[in-house]
């Protein structure tokens, strides 16, 4: 089909600083990618690419001229989208895999699920951001009184003591079945003290920990997911693994006891459906996260997620992070996300 691609930067800001172990976060460039076609009248397919500073592969000095060239090549192929070349951009493989879904869709549901049918929610984390121990206090009780029933920290931060403490409080309050508990380190451990920290995170009852160390230590990593008494689960050590041979070697060498998948750093749709095969045939678990994109990139991860029969909170609970989003039909009710069906 014939089609042009328009592509419109934007500056999105947070409500409040986004504090991760790698910094704090108070802006977001975004570019979104208008797609039209002759073919499709009156419609317009509308993609989100976000990479993320300092983190994703392809952050890249050149990154917009990188960008207009994959959109131009689209372009000349007549929308017939080549994966495989842009395996190392996951961002705009992404963008433009979601604009052509909703151009082909002609709705903000690209996917016929009981979610995008605004029969079913699903369900998410409460994610608390880093700050001070009262800060942090105060986002995990309002969490819990929203009715979240799994509650996802970012640690590395404020001192290990602090967040143990922290963890009690919720523990002496909520057991297990009650409240479950997820915690995300960024790489935050040193190798040297990763196994007595994960011990006595283990003590808490957690479900799980993302990244206790640094991503690119596949033989400590190894060590740690065979050894540990906490199940650990890759993200950052995901990025940048963009071939199937890529992901069966990683998977095979570090075998975690889960995945976590975000569309805009692992591979966009295809690279992120990839890496759910490759898991499921280890019997790896897996779920997905959006990477603080708007509600354009928000609602596509979405909808592709509940493509699939995936009981575990998804980390899908950032559609409020921006004074300036884009509006979108997605509400959080308790602890779903849902789609509102009506509205589109």
């Amino acid at each position: 089909m014939d089609c042009k691609i328009e592509i419109i930067p934007r500056l999105l800001h947070f409500k409040q600083p986004a504090g991760t172990s790698r910094g704090v976060y108070t802006t977001r460039k975004v570019w979104y990618l208008h797609l039209t076609s002759p073919d499709y009248p009156g419609r317009t397919g509308i993609g989100e690419c976000a990479p993320l500073p300092a983190l994703s592969c392809d952050d890249l000095p050149d990154y917009e001229d990188i960008l207009a060239g994959a959109c131009r090549r689209l372009e000349q192929c007549g929308g017939e989208l080549d994966a495989d070349a842009l395996r190392d951009y996951p961002s705009i493989l992404f963008g433009l895999e979601t604009a052509l879904r909703h151009l082909l869709t002609g709705s903000w549901a690209l996917y016929d699920t009981d979610f995008s049918q605004g029969k079913a929610g699903i369900p998410i984390n409460g994610l608390i951001w880093m700050g001070d121990f009262d800060t942090m206090l105060s986002r995990i009780e309002e969490k819990m009184a929203a009715g979240f029933r799994c509650i996802k920290l970012k640690i590395g931060a404020i001192g290990f003591e602090e967040e143990l403490a922290l963890l009690r409080h919720i523990r002496a309050h909520f057991s297990s079945r009650e409240i479950e508990l997820r915690v995300d380190a960024n790489g935050a451990f040193s190798p040297a003290d990763a196994m007595e920290k994960l011990k006595r995170l283990s003590e808490l009852e957690l479900h799980s920990i993302e990244q206790p160390i640094r991503a690119g230590q596949w033989e400590e990593m190894a060590r740690l997911a065979a050894d540990s008494p906490l199940p650990i689960a890759l993200d950052e050590e995901l990025i940048g693994c963009n071939t199937p041979e890529g992901k069966r070697k990683l998977l095979s060498a570090i075998n975690p006891q889960y995945i976590v998948l975000k569309p805009s750093l692992h591979g966009g749709i295809c690279g992120g459906n990839e890496w759910i095969a490759e898991a499921e045939k280890r019997h790896i678990g897996w779920w997905i996260t959006s990477a603080l994109e708007s509600n354009i990139g928000l609602n596509a991860i979405a909808q592709w997620c509940a493509t699939f029969d995936n009981p575990l909170p998804q980390g899908l609970g950032t559609g409020l992070l921006f004074t300036d989003n884009v509006e979108m039909p997605l509400e959080v009710r308790k602890d779903c996300l849902w789609f509102c069906n009506d509205d589109i």
